[in-house]
């Protein structure tokens, strides 16, 4: 696993990606694809979680309404 970045004094991992989303409890949870790890390291995150990954965040959201939307037609 690769080493985390510090930001504002907390250790982060770089998103490369955002696979999926479900909803936990009423809230929405992101499958997070890690930078430089492995499928088995993915983890499920919450938004609030992801605030420096905000654009990837919004980008899957985009496609993931867009998909949801054909399903529903």
């Amino acid at each position: 696993m690769p080493r985390p970045m510090v930001i504002k004094g907390e250790e982060e991992w770089e998103v490369e990606k955002i696979m999926n989303k479900r909803r936990v409890r009423g809230k929405d949870k992101y499958l997070v694809q890690w930078k430089g790890c492995t499928a088995e390291e993915d983890t499920w995150e919450s938004r609030e979680n992801l605030r420096n990954a905000s654009d990837l965040v919004e980008e899957f959201e985009k496609e993931y309404g867009r998909e949801e939307e054909e399903e529903t037609r």
